[in-house]
């Protein structure tokens, strides 16, 4: 009787820990952006297919490659497994690349080998319990409590109390983040930037700013909650009045370029602003510094609390 409660207890904490995974929101992966993440195993989808949480309690989807490389930890390079060997509960490192889907698709996985049969001995006495379980008694068992379920796992796969402890911090550190996500939704920083200039009195955009302004243009078509930002300048020639009309005609020329040939939508773009001759970033009294101060700055910004890995490019002049 007290092997059945335990096996049946077991099952309702992994089947909770892979419900919290599912209701918790995941990191949508940049395509193309490399990443490395350290965590543990919460739900398997399929043989290829796991949701890993880190250390603060973020969660990602992750795809092993059938070409990936699936290895322990060792001093002569460890035991090489297949990706079916990997189960919930087993703490393990893996490298990838952001796919289309928001996953990142891995091609090295790494784990220690006590991690891995500690991991898949529970599994095995999981396993069969979670198939005969009802759905009453997973639903009287969920309403214990997250963190508690959470400190249970933690000690049924690595045992001892400073591991209790440790799970238990993480879930109290996966809420803080998510607390601190949704203050950081009107957060903005700048993913990219672009420079792009003009002749005197004029404010007809060049075959080489439009180049500029198309990738922008296409980058932002690749985020989420993203603004961008269109400043005018001017150089000191002509008159201050003139000069401020003058670097507003070239932020909204840069703005409707974006709106009417990318079809950037008008929500995305912050209000626009000539400074004139102001704010300069060369010596007016040159000829050089008055060609680098005839400009339109572009920023492309992103809501830091939406996109978790901003990449800051550097400025694109023109």
């Amino acid at each position: 009787m007290y092997k059945k409660l335990s096996a049946i207890l077991l099952t309702v904490i992994i089947s909770g820990v892979s419900l919290f995974a599912q209701n918790a929101q995941l990191r949508s992966a940049v395509a193309g952006q490399k990443y490395k993440i350290k965590g543990v195993v919460v739900s398997k989808e399929n043989d290829s297919t796991f949701i890993v949480r880190d250390t603060v309690g973020v969660d990602t989807k992750i795809v092993v490659a059938p070409n990936a490389s699936v290895k322990s930890n060792g001093f002569f390079g460890g035991d090489k497994y297949a990706a079916t060997a990997i189960v919930r509960g087993l703490n393990m490192e893996v490298e990838g690349v952001g796919d289309s889907s928001g996953s990142i698709s891995v091609n090295k996985v790494r784990f220690d080998k006590t991690s891995l049969q500690t991991a898949q001995a529970i599994d095995t006495r999981v396993a069969p319990a979670e198939e005969r379980i009802t759905a009453a008694e997973q639903n009287a068992q969920r309403v214990s409590g997250q963190i508690d379920e959470l400190m249970a796992i933690s000690n049924a796969a690595k045992g001892g109390a400073k591991a209790a402890q440790d799970t238990a911090d993480a879930a109290v550190a996966g809420v803080n983040a998510t607390n601190k996500r949704i203050g950081d939704l009107d957060d903005y920083v700048v993913q990219t930037t672009a420079t792009v200039n003009f002749k005197v009195g004029s404010a007809i955009l060049s075959p080489e700013a439009k180049t500029s302004l198309d990738q922008v243009a296409t980058t932002a078509m690749t985020l989420k909650g993203y603004v961008i930002e269109v400043t005018g300048f001017a150089s000191s020639d002509g008159k201050a009045k003139a000069n401020k009309v003058l670097s507003e005609r070239r932020a909204q020329a840069v703005k409707d370029y974006l709106i009417e040939t990318h079809n950037v939508p008008l929500r995305r773009m912050s209000t626009s602003y000539g400074y004139g001759d102001l704010q300069a970033v060369a010596d007016n009294s040159t000829l050089e510094g008055r060609e680098q101060n005839r400009r339109v700055e572009v920023k492309l910004m992103v809501s830091r609390g939406i996109n978790q890995n901003v990449e800051v490019k550097p400025t694109t002049d023109h």
